[in-house]
Protein backbone atom coordinates (compact mmCIF):
# COMPACT_ATOMS: atom_id res chain seq x y z
CA UNK A 1 0.00 0.00 0.00
CA UNK A 2 2.70 2.62 0.56
CA UNK A 3 6.19 2.61 -1.19
CA UNK A 4 9.37 3.47 1.14
CA UNK A 5 10.61 6.61 0.20
CA UNK A 6 13.66 7.78 2.09
CA UNK A 7 17.41 6.75 1.90
CA UNK A 8 17.14 6.16 5.50
CA UNK A 9 14.90 3.34 4.83
CA UNK A 10 17.32 1.29 2.37
CA UNK A 11 16.70 -2.01 4.01
CA UNK A 12 13.44 -2.08 3.34
CA UNK A 13 12.56 -3.17 -0.24
CA UNK A 14 12.11 -0.59 -2.71
CA UNK A 15 8.30 -1.00 -4.86
CA UNK A 16 5.66 1.29 -6.28
CA UNK A 17 2.34 1.65 -5.30
CA UNK A 18 0.47 -1.65 -6.57
CA UNK A 19 -2.48 -0.75 -9.35
CA UNK A 20 -5.71 -0.35 -8.37
CA UNK A 21 -8.82 -0.49 -9.86
CA UNK A 22 -9.73 3.09 -11.76
CA UNK A 23 -11.48 5.21 -11.70
CA UNK A 24 -9.38 6.63 -8.77
CA UNK A 25 -7.06 10.11 -8.18
CA UNK A 26 -3.82 10.97 -8.27
CA UNK A 27 -2.16 14.37 -7.08
CA UNK A 28 1.25 14.81 -8.47
CA UNK A 29 3.73 17.01 -6.48
CA UNK A 30 6.92 18.23 -7.96
CA UNK A 31 9.24 20.13 -6.24
CA UNK A 32 12.63 21.97 -5.71
CA UNK A 33 13.84 22.33 -2.47
CA UNK A 34 15.68 25.58 -1.10
CA UNK A 35 18.95 24.81 1.38
CA UNK A 36 16.73 25.92 4.73
CA UNK A 37 15.43 22.21 5.02
CA UNK A 38 15.18 22.84 8.98
CA UNK A 39 12.36 20.86 10.09
CA UNK A 40 11.27 19.35 6.70
CA UNK A 41 12.24 15.83 7.67
CA UNK A 42 9.78 15.23 10.95
CA UNK A 43 7.19 17.32 9.26
CA UNK A 44 7.72 15.00 6.04
CA UNK A 45 7.59 12.02 8.64
CA UNK A 46 4.22 13.23 10.12
CA UNK A 47 2.40 13.87 6.77
CA UNK A 48 3.46 10.43 5.80
CA UNK A 49 1.42 9.07 8.82
CA UNK A 50 -1.66 11.51 8.96
CA UNK A 51 -2.17 10.81 5.34
CA UNK A 52 -2.70 7.34 5.97
CA UNK A 53 -5.75 7.79 8.40
CA UNK A 54 -7.29 9.73 5.21
CA UNK A 55 -10.34 6.78 4.08
CA UNK A 56 -9.99 6.27 0.95
CA UNK A 57 -5.72 6.99 0.57
CA UNK A 58 -4.30 4.06 -1.72
CA UNK A 59 -0.22 5.32 -1.25
CA UNK A 60 2.50 7.18 -2.21
CA UNK A 61 4.88 6.88 -4.40
CA UNK A 62 8.35 9.29 -4.38
CA UNK A 63 11.30 9.90 -6.42
CA UNK A 64 14.07 12.17 -6.13
CA UNK A 65 16.64 12.98 -8.96
CA UNK A 66 20.07 13.96 -8.12
CA UNK A 67 19.77 17.41 -9.20
CA UNK A 68 16.92 18.35 -6.43
CA UNK A 69 13.74 17.15 -8.34
CA UNK A 70 11.81 15.70 -5.84
CA UNK A 71 7.99 14.17 -7.41
CA UNK A 72 5.61 12.73 -5.13
CA UNK A 73 2.64 10.71 -6.17
CA UNK A 74 -0.53 10.26 -4.15
CA UNK A 75 -3.45 8.01 -4.83
CA UNK A 76 -6.59 8.48 -3.64
CA UNK A 77 -10.04 5.96 -4.14
CA UNK A 78 -12.20 9.20 -4.67
CA UNK A 79 -12.38 13.24 -5.03
CA UNK A 80 -13.49 13.25 -1.51
CA UNK A 81 -10.83 11.63 -0.07
CA UNK A 82 -8.34 14.02 -1.61
CA UNK A 83 -10.71 17.18 -0.30
CA UNK A 84 -10.18 15.47 2.63
CA UNK A 85 -6.68 15.24 3.02
CA UNK A 86 -6.29 18.82 1.12
CA UNK A 87 -8.58 20.13 4.05
CA UNK A 88 -6.49 18.72 6.95
CA UNK A 89 -5.58 21.43 9.03
CA UNK A 90 -2.01 20.14 10.12
CA UNK A 91 -1.43 19.05 6.54
CA UNK A 92 -2.48 23.04 5.73
CA UNK A 93 0.14 24.26 8.05
CA UNK A 94 2.63 22.16 6.72
CA UNK A 95 1.82 23.54 2.82
CA UNK A 96 1.99 27.23 4.51
CA UNK A 97 5.27 26.26 6.11
CA UNK A 98 6.59 24.24 2.71
CA UNK A 99 5.87 27.87 0.78
CA UNK A 100 7.94 29.70 3.82
CA UNK A 101 10.59 27.96 3.99
CA UNK A 102 11.39 24.47 2.43
CA UNK A 103 10.18 24.95 -1.39
CA UNK A 104 11.85 26.88 -3.97
CA UNK A 105 9.15 25.88 -6.35
CA UNK A 106 6.62 23.56 -6.35
CA UNK A 107 3.76 22.62 -9.12
CA UNK A 108 1.17 20.22 -8.11
CA UNK A 109 -0.99 18.05 -10.86
CA UNK A 110 -4.53 16.21 -10.16
CA UNK A 111 -5.47 13.70 -12.51
CA UNK A 112 -8.68 11.31 -12.61
CA UNK A 113 -6.93 7.38 -13.50
CA UNK A 114 -8.91 6.09 -15.64
CA UNK A 115 -6.37 2.81 -17.01
CA UNK A 116 -3.82 1.56 -14.66
CA UNK A 117 -2.16 -2.06 -14.53
CA UNK A 118 1.23 -3.19 -12.95
CA UNK A 119 3.60 -5.88 -13.30
CA UNK A 120 5.71 -7.83 -10.79
CA UNK A 121 8.94 -10.03 -11.95
CA UNK A 122 8.27 -13.78 -10.17
CA UNK A 123 11.01 -14.25 -7.60
CA UNK A 124 13.11 -17.27 -7.40
CA UNK A 125 15.33 -18.70 -10.40
CA UNK A 126 14.94 -17.98 -13.84
CA UNK A 127 15.45 -20.74 -15.92
CA UNK A 128 16.68 -20.54 -19.90
CA UNK A 129 13.33 -21.38 -22.17
CA UNK A 130 14.02 -23.80 -25.52
CA UNK A 131 13.89 -21.62 -28.43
Amino acid sequence: MYARRRSDHSHVPVTPVEAHEPPYYAAVFTAVRTENQSGYGETDARMEDLVKDVPGFLGMDHAQTPGGLGITVGYFRDADALTQWRRNAEHRAAQRRGRDEWYQSYTLHVAKVERSHGFVRAQGPQRPTAG
